[in-house]
């Protein structure tokens, strides 16, 4: 089962990282690659996101139009996705396994791949 897990970041955890000396957040990047070296037989394709304000979102008209393009992510919230992977394991029960051990940002969403029918 393929999974992807979106790695949330909260306004609490960047304070805690920017009063981090840098030999703590050196360390607190070890944890995290610690962490996708011990899942490496399960864990692809990943990496981390710029931040928010680097993003441009597209919201595209149902019925056509011209889609409305702005800068910044698409919803202002003290939550936002900084990184994702994409996790291949047996079931939910492996994943949550795999995530209680996450080193990092405080909150990790998991969701199931959707399988798209062939020929699309």
């Amino acid at each position: 089962m393929k999974y992807v897990l979106m790695f949330v970041d909260t306004e609490e955890y960047e304070k805690e990282l920017a009063a981090m000396t840098g030999d703590e957040r050196a360390e607190a990047v070890r944890q995290v690659e610690k962490w996708f070296a011990d899942h490496a037989g399960k864990a692809r394709m990943g990496g981390k996101l710029q931040p928010a304000h680097t993003a441009t979102t597209v919201r595209l008209p149902r019925g056509g139009g011209e889609p409305m393009i702005t800068d910044g992510p698409f919803v202002e919230g003290k939550e936002v996705v900084s990184g994702f992977c994409e996790i291949d394991v047996e079931d939910l029960d492996e994943a949550l396994r795999m995530v209680r051990s996450w080193p990092a940002c405080p909150t990790v969403e998991i969701r199931p791949v959707e399988t798209m029918p062939a020929g699309r």
